[in-house]
């Protein structure tokens, strides 16, 4: 009992993790693949969460025993490390808030029966209810909701899935043929699929803040306990991947449905599939799951890279101490706000285009990320009996080589 009450006092950032993990990769990635290569897409779901475990546990190993965030270990690498990743964070910055956002303001509007307004507006609208919800309520807000959202997420979920199975497999077409996988769109789709599978790699560093902000209203937890927290936030968004790929898989493949890259059509798909293939008394089910997926998502992701990009420029100007203040904190939330409207309205409804550059950036940087965090738990800055064990050591080498291939294939693919 008493080991039950310290998990549930130090659920916090590997929940904040499960519930930023559990958006466009698994709404739209995973569903995708269930339903465009069936049962077979559970392998490279599976090999993507065990290959990138390393790199994102490394992120609370770090903070746990240094008592310092994975940035400021990127810092203590060399500047030229710490000026790789703040690169790599304005990238992410203009590409994955406007892709959560485009895909939540689909939803609304499908979800809503919202005819009037484009996907621009709505997204503003979310953009303008999420600042203020993460500007007023700040971090214990944050927590305390999505406790609650994650736990309604996972039974609607768990529910919609047993559901899809007792259904069974939607009947194949007669002329059904299966997609190939190792061509260059199958590829291509693996790179997009496996870049944000269960999310980006320079999201170590997210977990890594959440923490430090959780640890001011708290004791600290040991390494193992804090360990063990976020392995259970990372198990939860394994398990719901696999949910969302069975549900893509049992209700849309063999009938050679494509799932649109137009927000507002694949969310009306998305909804459209579970009332017509299971009954329309399930709407409900999946339209809790799917806004709450996305709405989750956009409140985590936005939170995290308003914290990130504040501690990346105190580490770059560290003159000034003003970055780690509430006001800052409003500002950054409010900046990133406004970038990223703009990038949508550039962009339109084609959440195509913002998703593809956005998991093209993931993929391709994964390994590097890994590497450094790598060196930052191998390091002076922790004692050797916390550094990671052989077999943890070995499978980061091996996710590492792993991705760098796959990264070199694709590189291959484009040229040739």
């Amino acid at each position: 009992m008493q080991k039950l009450k310290t998990i549930l006092r130090n659920l916090g950032p590997g929940l904040l993790f499960a519930s930023m993990a559990i958006g466009t990769s698994h709404l739209v990635l995973s569903t995708k693949a269930g339903a465009q290569y069936g049962w077979v897409m559970v392998i490279p779901i599976i090999l993507a969460n065990i290959l990138k475990y390393p790199f994102f546990e490394f992120g609370v190993r770090y903070t746990s025993v240094t008592n310092k965030t994975l940035i400021e270990g990127y810092l203590n690498r060399g500047k030229g490390y710490l000026w790789f990743y703040a690169i790599i964070t304005l990238v992410t910055t203009f590409t994955i808030l406007a892709a959560l956002y485009t895909v939540t303001a689909g939803l609304f509007i499908n979800l809503f029966g919202i005819n009037t307004s484009s996907i621009s507006i709505v997204a503003l609208w979310l953009f303008l209810i999420i600042s203020s919800l993460l500007i007023f309520g700040k971090y214990k807000f944050l927590e305390i909701s999505l406790k609650f959202v994650v736990s309604i997420l996972f039974i609607a979920l768990l529910v919609t899935t047993i559901l899809v199975l007792f259904k069974g497999p939607v009947n194949h077409l007669p002329n059904f043929t299966p997609t190939p996988i190792f061509n260059e769109v199958g590829i291509l789709f693996l790179i997009g699929l496996m870049g944000w599978m269960p999310t980006t790699v320079e999201a170590s560093s997210w977990v890594s803040l959440w923490s430090i902000e959780k640890w001011k209203n708290q004791e600290k937890p040991s390494l193992k306990e804090s360990l063990q927290e976020f392995n259970i936030g990372y198990s939860i968004t394994a398990i719901l991947a696999i949910f969302f790929m069975i549900i893509g898989w049992f209700t849309l493949y063999g009938t050679n449905v494509e799932l649109s890259n137009n927000a507002v059509s694949f969310a009306d798909q998305v909804v459209r599939l579970f009332t017509e293939h299971i009954g329309a008394w399930a709407y409900l089910f999946i339209a809790i799951s799917a806004f709450a997926t996305m709405f989750s998502t956009c409140m985590t992701a936005h939170d995290a890279l308003a914290r990130v990009s504040l501690d990346i420029i105190s580490l770059l100007n560290p003159k000034s101490k003003s970055y780690s203040s509430k006001r800052a904190f409003a500002f950054g939330i409010i900046v990133l706000t406004i970038v990223n409207f703009i990038v949508i309205a550039a962009f339109s409804a084609n959440m195509g285009k913002l998703v593809a550059l956005a998991t093209f950036v993931s993929f391709v940087v994964a390994p590097i990320i890994g590497y450094m965090n790598l060196k930052n738990v191998i390091s002076k800055d922790i004692a050797p009996e916390f550094r990671p064990n052989k077999s943890l050591k070995f499978l980061t080498y091996l996710g590492i080589l792993f991705l760098s291939l796959f990264s070199l294939y694709y590189f291959y693919i484009v040229i040739v």
